[in-house]
């Protein structure tokens, strides 16, 4: 009897053994793996100016000036900012009527002066040119000073910035002063060209 009572319990501990090894979880491996996710955003840049200024002049016993104002805007996205240059389309820098043309002041942008008759010129407002200007029609004692445009070969920097920007403006003055000498241009206004560029820094 004690023979056998030893085989049964043999018996028990081995059916049990066999029950743990179905049900004990089995141990899952893994791996992984990691992206980057790298966004280039570009420098994004434009500029628009209003298009167009028009003067009106009467000259009489004195010569006048006439002024007006062309707003320039850029948006740029860039960190460093923009420059922003102005320049003649070409390397005539006249204000052109057929024939006749009103040529473009003595002034520079380093040292602009006042109007010389039967000329034209741009000015920014601030050091170096006058403080502050406000639109002339046939003034005949004007104090504003100007610079004369430069060629397409030339351009002037007129702004630069530091940081990025949104709808930010540059005011750009134009005068022109004539006396009664300069041939009218009625049917066919003097005019000429000019181009802004904003380069992102």
């Amino acid at each position: 009897m004690a023979r056998i009572a030893r085989h049964k319990v043999v018996t028990a501990i081995a059916a049990f053994a066999i029950v743990a090894a179905v049900v004990a979880p089995v141990a899952a491996s893994a791996a992984t793996a990691n992206t980057t996710i790298n966004a280039t955003v570009n420098t994004s840049i434009t500029v628009a100016s209003t298009g167009a200024v028009s003067l009106s002049l009467t000259p009489g016993a004195s010569p006048v000036e006439s002024s007006a104002s062309d707003t320039v805007t850029v948006n740029t996205n860039d960190t460093n900012g923009y420059t922003l240059t102005l320049a003649d389309t070409d390397t005539n820098t006249g204000l052109v009527s057929g024939a006749n043309t009103i040529a473009a002041t003595a002034g520079t942008w380093a040292t602009p002066a006042t109007m010389a008759t039967n000329s034209w010129g741009y000015a920014v407002a601030g050091s170096p040119f006058s403080a502050s200007y406000a639109a002339e029609s046939n003034a005949t004692g004007s104090a504003y000073v100007w610079a004369g445009m430069p060629a397409s070969s030339a351009p002037q920097t007129i702004k630069t910035t530091a940081t990025t920007a949104s709808n930010d403006t540059t005011t750009v003055w134009y005068g022109v002063k004539v006396d009664s000498t300069q041939p009218s241009g009625v049917a066919t206004p003097y005019s000429d060209q000019v181009v802004y560029t904003a380069t992102a820094n």
